[in-house]
């Protein structure tokens, strides 16, 4: 088991549609009511009922923002669920199924990958086991997992019985409830809290709630009465122990909920979409929260819209930035791809504009509801010809919420478009956090000007002819709505001169050109070191360090990276590792990053890295792309050269468990420069 004194995985599978998310999220509130921490991630098909789905929980008594591949208990609703998770059984774990099972064959799985089958095929023919069901139990059974059968139908039957509904079409519905409370009655957990959790649940179907609650006891006492000699295998202080998030302070956050709360928070009044995962949950979200705060003005609403293509969507979304709205769009890779000559037009026109980029796997299609960071060359070079941008990463749920306030702030205060790269690993996710601090948020507009501004529109012009681009302002002109009295000025595609009007004289456009550009450098000057990169876990407690070393990553990989440096430290006292998160990646914080790692490394050296006399440093990038692209960044734009670039490209995010096993092997020697990651049902 994965460091049980620490944390257990559990896992819960089955088609589509058969109530994985709903058991998933009974359980994470079932456990964070007893003041335990949290980290979850959703993984399922790009079809709409049927294909395999499952959701992994990692609980533990103290903070993780991770996953492992090992699974201490696995919850299946179906045949497939075994095949594909049962190789992923801990030594002494436990596996609930249905007897049903043992009657089916491999073969007749339809919907089992390539890969799972032939993953299966060979620990049972390694183990001189048959190719079926009994064969993957007897193999189960030698590895000392726990097998406890829960025969859903039985169940069912004798539970209709008992409260005297027999209506078990309906009732067919609760397996996933009854699946769950036997996970519980494992764990010996509190039977009240997960009444609670399942309440919570169906909170607004109190009728449902309450037959699901007798349901959820029914089988924690059926598990309780007939698998009695069950071991300890978790120890108790996991699940009781009250922790520092037992207080009001901790909340469980969705990746998919809190940029949509930034959104609010920062006072973003209009946002558009296409339906497109993973990036469609954001708008859904807020689209069920349009109604902030009820004024006597109307005041403290947010418009969304679903308009006809991601082309419309953007357009109005900058439609409505003109007016002097906070305003956004959110996609993902194929949207995106559509909006790039909209985002030209925003760049030469300097209208602030937000877009939540939800990445994915891609190119095309692709891998509609699977993760990968492919997207960040083309976030910083889409679109033609050459305006600046803001690409803005966060790398976890906590983050997605401050960040995407501060986007918003970039965007006015620059007069430009940012895209705030988030993905899906980010969106599916669940954890415990901190609460947000919202209250001491500042909200900055830049140079916009409305009637309670100080400015002087005209600047001794005439009134008809506002100088929106004025050229002697330097980098920020001074911006009004449409509409503002005494403020007209003209928009379009085409270069123009001071008031908007189309120009082509040679002179006005490179004045121009240079007046838009030269705001990346103004960016790189005025945005805080610490929101341009974070340094974490710098140990400098350390002492005989041999060996330092460095890893670079932007994103979503955040996490797991810290994760895995927690884990890994303590085993290796002569070597301090440092983790350096890129969160600007557009303007390239180039001088702030070379200074960083020359610091870290003791290189005294104007032009290039090198490792002081008394240790060696391993630079190390890590990222979800094929080309490393972060990488490629750093080559175009600094001096540091990486030694390892860990990859990982097959749609499924990284482990901890696989992260740990390659930081160990670069220790070792035992990996070259490209290392590629594979783990993931």
């Amino acid at each position: 088991m994965e460091n049980s004194r620490e944390s257990v995985s559990w896992v819960i599978g089955g088609p589509q549609g058969s109530g994985v998310d709903s058991a998933s999220h009974i359980f994470l509130k079932s456990i964070t009511m007893v003041g335990l921490h949290v980290f979850g991630k959703r993984e399922y098909y790009s079809n709409i009922k049927g294909e395999h789905s499952y959701f992994s929980v990692r609980v533990s008594n103290r903070p993780i923002r991770s996953h492992v591949d090992e699974i201490d208990i696995l919850v299946t609703f179906d045949a497939e669920t075994v095949v594909r998770h049962s190789p992923y059984l801990a030594n002494k774990g436990v596996l609930i199924f249905d007897p049903e099972i043992k009657g089916k064959k491999i073969e007749d799985i339809h919907t089992l990958d390539f890969s799972s089958k032939k993953r299966i095929s060979k620990i049972l023919h390694d183990n001189n086991k048959s190719f079926d069901f009994t064969g993957i139990l007897e193999n189960l059974k030698e590895r000392n997992v726990f097998l406890i059968e829960l025969p859903y139908f039985e169940l069912i039957k004798d539970f209709s019985e008992k409260i005297n509904d027999h209506s078990l079409s309906k009732l067919a519905r609760i397996t996933n409830v009854m699946s769950l409370a036997a996970s519980l009655a494992i764990l010996d957990f509190d039977t009240k809290k997960m009444e609670n959790g399942i309440r919570s649940i169906f909170s607004n179907k109190p009728k449902i709630a309450e037959i699901n609650v007798d349901a959820a006891n029914y089988s924690y006492n059926y598990i309780k009465s007939k698998y009695a000699n069950i071991p300890e295998r978790f120890p108790k202080k996991l699940v009781y122990e009250k922790t520092d998030n037992s207080d009001n302070n901790i909340i469980v956050a969705q990746g998919s909920q809190t940029s949509p709360l930034g959104k609010i928070v920062a006072g973003c009044r209009f946002q558009t979409y296409y339906p497109i995962t993973p990036a469609t949950d954001d708008s859904e979200y807020l689209e069920s929260n349009q109604i902030i705060n009820q004024t006597d003005n109307g005041n403290g609403s947010v418009v969304v819209i679903q308009t006809e293509d991601e082309i419309s969507a953007i357009a109005m979304a900058i439609g409505a930035s003109l007016t002097g709205v906070r305003s956004c769009t959110t996609t993902s890779g194929p949207g995106f791809s559509l909006m790039a000559e909209a985002l030209g037009w925003a760049g030469i026109n300097e209208v602030p504009l937000i877009v939540s980029l939800y990445q994915r796997a891609g190119p095309s299609t692709g891998l509609p509801t699977r993760q990968e960071q492919g997207d960040l060359l083309f976030a910083i070079n889409a679109g033609h010809g050459e305006f600046p941008r803001i690409v803005y990463a966060s790398g976890d749920i906590e983050e997605s919420f401050y960040d995407t306030i501060k986007v918003f702030n970039y965007a006015e205060k620059y007069q430009l478009p940012v895209i705030h790269m988030i993905d899906k690993f980010i969106a599916n996710s669940i954890m415990t956090c901190k609460m947000f601090d919202y209250k001491n948020i500042k909200i900055e507009r830049g140079k916009f000007i409305n009637k309670n501004s100080n400015f002087n529109l005209n600047d001794g012009n005439s009134i008809e002819h506002f100088k929106r681009f004025n050229l002697e302002e330097g980098p920020i002109s001074k911006r009004v709505s449409l509409g503002t009295e005494n403020g007209i000025f003209w928009n379009t595609g085409d270069e123009h001169d001071e008031q908007g009007h189309i120009t082509e004289d040679p002179e006005v456009r490179k004045k121009m050109v240079e007046k838009r550009m030269s705001k990346l450098q103004l960016i790189l000057e005025q945005i805080p070191h610490q929101d341009q990169i974070t340094i974490e876990f710098e140990d400098k407690l350390k002492k005989d360090i041999e060996h330092k070393i460095i890893v670079l990553s932007w994103g979503s990989t955040k996490g797991v990276i810290l994760d895995t440096l927690e884990r890994i430290s303590p085993e290796f006292k002569n070597i301090e590792f440092i983790f350096i998160q890129v969160k600007l990646l557009c303007p390239f914080p180039s001088k702030i990053l070379e200074d960083t790692i020359k610091k870290l490394t003791g290189d005294k050296s104007g032009n290039s890295f090198k490792q002081d006399s008394n240790s060696k440093t391993t630079i190390i990038s890590i990222e979800m792309n094929y080309l490393a692209q972060l990488d490629i960044l750093l080559k175009q734009n600094t001096t540091i050269n990486t030694d390892h670039n860990i990859l990982k490209y097959n749609g499924r995010p990284i482990s901890l468990s696989e992260l740990y096993e390659s930081f160990l092997s670069i220790i070792n020697n035992n990996l070259g420069k490209r290392v590629i990651l594979e783990n993931g049902v």
